[in-house]
């Protein structure tokens, strides 16, 4: 029992904190025996790009997104832009249409996000394909800053970074822009040893001709994307001078229910990346997939649970002080989660209970996000999540 409670306990923080610690330690050593990674010099020599935005009834954002869209700082005659509605029954496909330097596609059916980004695709005639969404604003040299790391013919897909506005009086999603920074840190030291596991789909951009349609039910359609270029060999790079910002969930329960849909589809991912489990073939990928990813989305909820039911065993049954002391610490911790829970009910804000809240809360999304997809009740539409 004892040495069980030890190696849930190992895990949890290896999840959370030891792997980034490991990661910062390997990158150091990297640096220190091959030199930093540097960006190949272009020498002006931009790709062709096209920007795609799937839009759907996003009329109240839409004109903004298409000023920011139009104002990237790139070369002109390299930059395409499609803008695809389909399903959208507001004036969102209207108000793109006064637009001529942008391709509009629109259907009157939703056939969902992935469909309408394979539809897009066959457009495509560039080198690039960039990916973002209707509700995020770029800043101006993005394209640019994603765009100088093609000049390595090893670099298949490049993401961006996504960034949450936080307000300066916040309730507990303010623990979403944390988590963020936190996930930027450990996405630079990915992409500075090898690679990043997988793009987030605010902003980023794969090699048009590296593209494979996902299967019509993927939930992360660009996880999966860029993945299965990684699969092939090639690095993802993480680009934080490429930056896309949006406002946090409307609410605890707008966020809950986006974690849960993403850990639903990282289950479904881990299924279906098999051969990323294979060490031989990509060590070093497989090691940062294992590490990042497949911990997160799998056991380590339900290990948390365990070591806390063991550590309470322990503790009763005569165990040393050091599992009283470890007991007490979880006990405050799963405490402070509870009245951050309780506080975010009444809408009282107290900050300090906001990290543990959400930590508790995108940990309890795994467990329900497993569930949905083992039980089949997750959809892959495309379904918004509400906005502050």
């Amino acid at each position: 029992m004892i040495i069980t409670f030890w190696i849930c306990l190992f895990l949890v923080f290896y999840t959370f904190f030891g792997y980034g610690i490991l990661l910062y330690i390997l990158v150091k050593l990297r640096v220190m025996i091959k030199g930093k990674r540097s960006i190949p010099d272009n020498g002006g020599n931009w790709p062709t790009v096209t920007l795609i935005i799937a839009a759907y009834n996003e009329q109240d954002y839409i004109i903004d997104k298409i000023k920011n869209t139009l104002e990237l700082n790139y070369p002109k005659d390299k930059i395409s832009f499609i803008f695809v509605t389909d399903g959208s029954s507001d004036k969102t496909p209207d108000l793109i249409a006064q637009y001529p330097q942008i391709k509009l596609m629109h259907r009157p059916e939703r056939s969902g996000k992935i469909a309408a980004v394979h539809r897009a695709m066959k457009e495509v005639s560039t080198e690039i394909a960039i990916f973002t969404d209707a509700n995020t604003f770029l800043n101006k040299d993005a394209m640019l800053n994603i765009c100088r790391h093609y000049h390595d013919p090893s670099v298949g897909a490049v993401s961006g970074e996504k960034r949450v506005s936080i307000e300066d009086v916040a309730d507990a999603t303010a623990g979403e822009g944390f988590y963020w920074k936190y996930e930027s840190k450990l996405k630079t030291w990915d992409s500075e040893l090898y690679s990043v596991v997988g793009a987030a789909g605010e902003l980023f951009s794969v090699r048009t001709s590296l593209y494979e349609p996902v299967p019509a039910d993927t939930i992360l359609d660009d996880f999966m994307i860029s993945m299965l270029i990684a699969e092939k060999g090639y690095r993802i790079v993480y680009e934080p001078l490429a930056y896309a910002t949006e406002s946090g969930s409307e609410n605890i329960q707008e966020e809950l229910k986006r974690k849960v849909r993403i850990a639903a589809g990282g289950i479904q991912s881990i299924i279906r990346l098999k051969s990323l489990f294979n060490p031989f073939k990509q060590f070093t990928l497989t090691f940062q997939y294992i590490s990042h990813r497949v911990l997160r989305w799998t056991i380590t909820p339900f290990l948390m649970i365990l070591a806390f039911l063991l550590n309470i065993v322990i503790a009763a049954t005569g165990g040393s002080m050091a599992y009283h002391i470890l007991l007490i610490g979880q006990v405050l911790f799963y405490g402070a989660s509870l009245l951050g829970f309780i506080f975010e009910k009444r809408q009282v804000r107290v900050k300090i209970l906001f990290i543990p809240y959400y930590f508790c809360m995108m940990n309890y999304a795994v467990a329900a996000g497993i569930k949905r997809y083992m039980f089949g009740t997750q959809s892959a539409a495309w379904e918004k999540s509400k906005r502050k």
